[in-house]
């Protein structure tokens, strides 16, 4: 049967049970999405301030096909961004990156930036708290990292062709599962109360 565009109708293929619930399964949201949330729930219930910083952008090119239309068709990064997230709590600064892995025995190194560990030793060093989270998909668990802990296994990777990932048993010896709540999805600010003060 034709539709009235002319296009044939094509049966949708019925997925098994199995198929159903591994698309149910992996419906949720992404770590960042998840953290922006909670740090919606903190900012209005004041338990502290902390925003997801924006990339600086340069727009080159916008094509106007109409006056309410405007799209963007070239841009370029201004400078390279730091870490994802920062701001307040307790009167003390907050500054952290976000990652996600699918990979199931390790986190390769190379989802961090040169520049972004730069910026968390600068902060580490005046005295900011500054932590990854690092999420694994495979094991549905995520986990806080001081960054002081993540310096040493960054800067051995240069050494002697050293290990370019952090294997995921460092994450159960040395890191800090995140409780999954709602609504504070992500609820790290009860790490950093165990961790930093």
């Amino acid at each position: 049967m034709n539709y009235p565009n002319g296009k044939k109708h094509v049966l949708k293929q019925v997925k098994t049970k199995a198929e159903r619930q591994q698309t149910f399964s992996n419906r949720g949201m992404t770590l960042e999405e998840d953290i922006n949330q909670t740090n919606r729930y903190y900012l209005t219930h004041q338990i502290c301030v902390i925003h997801k910083k924006p990339t600086p952008v340069q727009i080159v090119k916008v094509d106007y096909p109409k006056r309410s239309a405007a799209v963007i068709k070239e841009a370029y990064f201004k400078q390279a961004s730091t870490t994802d997230y920062n701001g307040v709590y307790l009167g003390r600064y907050l500054d952290f990156e976000a990652k996600e892995t699918k990979n199931k025995t390790a986190f390769p190194l190379n989802n961090f930036h040169d520049h972004q560990i730069e910026h968390m030793k600068t902060v580490e060093k005046h005295g900011g708290i500054v932590f990854v989270i690092i999420r694994f998909w495979a094991h549905d668990k995520t986990f806080l990292i001081p960054a002081v802990k993540l310096f040493p296994l960054w800067d051995r990777q240069y050494k002697n062709a050293g290990r370019k990932s952090i294997p995921y048993q460092f994450f159960l010896d040395e890191g800090a599962e995140i409780p999954t709540n709602y609504p504070a999805i992500i609820d790290y600010i009860k790490v950093i109360d165990q961790l930093f003060f």
